[in-house]
This record gives C-alpha cells, structure tokens and sequence, in this order.
C-alpha cells in the first residue's frame, strides 16, 4: 500500500519519462509535485519506491525510470484517461462516416485511422460472426485451362473467392449440376451447418455428377472457412521504425512475422471481455514484445459479435492519450457497424 504522496511522487516519475525519456531525478520532481518538500524526503520516498519494484535505476544516471512493475500500478491505481480531442473526434466520425461494401472494409479502414491518430501500429480484428452469417448463394466460374473460380456470397452482402484446378474430364454441364446441389441444399443455412453437411452429406450427392469430388469440395470447404475466420489488418506497420533504435532494425523482421500471423496476434492481444485492457513488456509473453505495450479495445455490435481494436506501441507511451481515444474510437465504430449489420439483417 502506498501513502497518498508516495502514489503523487510515482505518477510524476511515469508522467516526467513518458514526456521526456530520460531518467527522472529528485531535483526535477521537486517542481513538479503538487507540494513542497525537500530533495531528501523526495529521494526518500523514491528510494521507498525502488524497494517495492515500482522504478529503478539505470547504470548511467542517478535519476530512475517506471519498471514494468510502476507502470503496472500506474494504470490499475492512478492514470486518468484523456478526454478525446474535438478534432480527432471528427476524424474518426468522417472516416467512419465514408461508403462501404462490406465489413472487411470498415475494419481495414479503422486500422490506418486508428494508426494515424496515435502514430503507432494498429491492429483491427473485426466482430465473430460464424454463427450469424448464412450462406446466399455459390457459383463456379469456367476460367479456361482447367481453371475455376468458387464464388461464395453470404447474407450480408460479402464475397470471397478462390480459384482451383478441376481434371480434364470435368464439365461445365457437370459444375452447373453441383452448383444447383449445393445452392437447393445449403442456401439459406448458417455457415456452420453448411460446414457440418460438407462432411457427412453432401459428398455423397456430388459424387453423383464427379468421380473425385474431395478435391472441389476441400476448395469449397477453404472458402467457407475464409469467409467466417477471423481476420486482423494492421495499420502504421512501419510506425515501429519511429521507436526503434538504428541498433535494433534487425530485431523488426521476426516482429514484422509475429504482427501477421492471426494466431499468434490472437495471444497478446488484451482481454476480449474487458472494454479495455493494457499489457505491458513481459505481460505480453512473447520475448520480441518485451519492449512494447499493447492497449486493447472491445467494441459490442450486440447480436452481430464483438471485435478488438488494439494500438501497439512502446512501454514508454502517453497511456492517457492512446487510452482516451481507443475508448472514443471503440464506441464510433460499434455504432458505424451495428448501422451496416441493420442494412442486411434487419431489412
């Protein structure tokens, strides 16, 4: 438990090298405190303060820096968020305010939006919709040179697509009839029963028209799959370089890997059930991060799911400015999309 000046004298250690990035010393917080006491008591209390793990010291200065530790406490016990500016409050409502097609776009977009309103990397995840989303309707599409495209649609407007090889003795009379299968099997069912049927059911009906139809229907299984996976854009990816010393260029490229594979973005991300939630360095888990804080948001579109925004940065961040306008931007962009999933779903 620490004293009420105790708290005053950590949160202007965290304020001062958030601000400034240099070790802070006694005689430079003795300006800053709301109070008058001497550079001895003040150096007193920091030493107090060391001893708990909450700042240390570094090699190369008599002044101390927050530990994972003091910015820790800083967060849970004494930061005030920031209010969001008026102007970045427009930005993010015009931004948000521009004609979509579909989701993917909106998401997408709230990560550059959200990278040039903090200068950091962003990261957007959009809301879980599996159990939701139903399949409109399949089509397939002659290429030429034993080439087809699936086209999938689903019920809010979206389209994925993929091109695979059929064999020579495949014809388009024959595609037309798997086309007409699955669209008077599967039309209008949720994509986890379409799913589902593509493993018991409906192999034995396409197997009717083609000799070998594991291989279309393994195409068609991806598709479905990469309608309803979940899926991260970034945003500001080369903002890293801004916070990075020249040293430590190399030390990006395993970062660049981690930040664009969805599974591993998945583990340091915050807590989905928390509107926002910070971790720090070694919170993280993952030895590349050590260095970084990844503040996270989640925004509720109600029936339609619940999808992240996150901000990655340095330890060393302006907590009460990225938090305040993570928090207005969450709320902007649960309203934008509960307005889109109305369009289709409630029409």
């Amino acid at each position: 438990m620490l004293t009420s000046r105790q708290k005053k004298v950590l949160l202007a250690v965290v304020r001062d090298y958030i601000k400034n990035g240099n070790p802070v010393g006694s005689k430079a917080l003795a300006n800053q405190l709301p109070f008058q006491v001497s550079s001895a008591t003040i150096r007193n209390e920091m030493a107090y303060l060391e001893r708990k793990g909450l700042i240390k010291k570094t090699h190369s200065s008599s002044g101390r820096l927050p530990s994972i530790n003091g910015y820790r406490y800083y967060i849970d016990h004494l930061i005030s968020p920031n209010p969001v500016t008026k102007t970045d409050q427009e930005i993010i409502r015009h931004a948000l305010n521009g004609h979509f097609h579909k989701i993917d776009e909106i998401v997408k977009q709230s990560a550059d939006i959200l990278s040039n309103l903090t200068h950091y990397t962003a990261l957007t995840l959009r809301p879980e919709q599996s159990k939701k989303r139903k399949l409109s309707g399949f089509r397939l599409v002659p290429l030429g040179n034993s080439e087809v495209m699936a086209i999938l649609v689903t019920d809010n407007g979206e389209i994925e697509n993929q091109v695979f090889h059929i064999t020579s003795d495949v014809s388009g009379e024959q595609l037309e009839m798997i086309v007409r299968l699955i669209n008077s099997h599967l039309k209008g069912e949720a994509i986890s029963t379409v799913l589902d049927q593509l493993k018991t059911q409906i192999p034995a009906e396409v197997s009717r028209y083609i000799r070998t139809p594991d291989g279309f229907l393994d195409t068609f299984y991806d598709v479905l799959n990469k309608a309803v996976r979940d899926r991260f854009y970034i945003g500001g990816e080369l903002n890293l370089l801004n916070f990075t010393n020249s040293s430590d260029i190399g030390y990006l490229k395993p970062l660049y890997t981690l930040l664009n594979k969805t599974n591993n973005i998945s583990n340091f991300i915050g807590d989905p059930n928390q509107p926002i939630s910070v971790k720090i360095g070694s919170e993280l888990s993952n030895d590349l991060l050590r260095h970084y804080s990844v503040i996270t948001g989640t925004y509720n579109v109600g029936n339609y799911g619940k999808g992240l925004i996150a901000v990655l940065g340095p330890t060393r961040m302006p907590y009460s400015k990225i938090i305040g306008i993570v928090s207005a931007f969450r709320k902007d962009l649960a309203e934008r999309l509960l307005g889109y999933f109305r369009n289709y779903y409630d029409q």
